[in-house]
């Protein structure tokens, strides 16, 4: 191995070190590590270099050194940061304590008109009790979701983070098609977000022509979830993930914002 370095430069010897390692299966983390320990904890400035041949400069060198552990320290920071973002989900996921079996039987009480005790309800009672359920069947699936928030002049039901985008979603209960101005505010409110996604989930769906109006000659950024789509996931038939998958899956190479989970067929013509 000496051969590969002994006739080359030492900025050449520092290139193919660095190469060699990110070849190596675990990318030569460990190796990265020690080497970045002793360059933040180096304290000797040969004499030789630094002041009989005066070519290397102590201080722009200790400079270099201190901004070198102030970039370990940044990344290091955000690493643990994660972690302990990833440690809070899955706690809020584990304080939560419903599982797939529970959130059906919450729902079927939802589409009776009663909460999880089986006690009779109103209709905007019923709603954030869907919201709620959605939020816990979010949560259940290992996704991140937050509770409803407002900002200036909007209501927002909630936001998720899905496959590295984040979206915003609304959800209505209704003893009909969501009406055409609340998908239209909706998609609004979608357009108005940097790169904005939006899913909207109405238990009994939605319109042809707000479905249409909302696709033809616009950019899309909103899919369609209803009652049908939440039922299978709830009986174990598929994921929620699988059915983001799908939905996702068709609006971006189909153009269809309102599809059947499985079949990816539309579910209005």
């Amino acid at each position: 191995m000496e051969s590969e370095y002994k006739e080359l430069p030492r900025a050449k010897i520092v290139d193919t070190v660095f190469a060699n390692l990110e070849k190596r299966s675990d990318l030569g983390i460990g190796q990265f590590r020690a080497m970045l320990k002793q360059l933040t904890e180096w304290d000797y400035f040969d004499p030789y270099y630094f002041k009989n041949l005066n070519k290397l400069d102590e201080d722009e060198a200790k400079r270099n050194i201190i901004h070198l552990k102030q970039l370990q320290e940044i990344r290091d920071y955000k690493i643990k940061q994660e972690r302990q973002r990833q440690d809070e989900l899955e706690r809020k996921r584990k304080d939560i304590n419903v599982n797939i079996v529970e959130l059906k039987d919450t729902f079927i009480n939802l589409f009776s008109g009663k909460d999880k005790d089986g006690k009779e309800i109103n209709s905007q009672r019923r709603g954030y009790l869907f919201e709620e359920f959605l939020r816990k069947l979010f949560t259940n699936a290992g996704i991140e979701v937050t509770e409803p928030f407002k900002i200036v002049g909007e209501q927002i039901d909630g936001s998720f983070k899905y496959d590295g985008e984040h979206y915003i979603f609304e959800a209505k209960w209704h003893d009909s098609w969501s009406a055409s101005n609340s998908l239209y505010q909706f998609a609004a409110k979608v357009q108005g977000k940097m790169h904005g996604r939006g899913v909207f989930i109405s238990i009994n769906g939605f319109s042809p022509g707000s479905v249409h109006a909302l696709t033809t000659g616009k950019a899309i950024q909103t899919i369609l979830v209803d009652g049908g789509d939440l039922v299978p996931i709830t009986e174990g038939m598929y994921t929620l993930k699988e059915m983001l998958d799908n939905k996702i899956k068709a609006a971006q190479t189909m153009g269809r914002i309102y599809v059947d989970a499985i079949s990816l067929s539309e579910k209005i013509n």
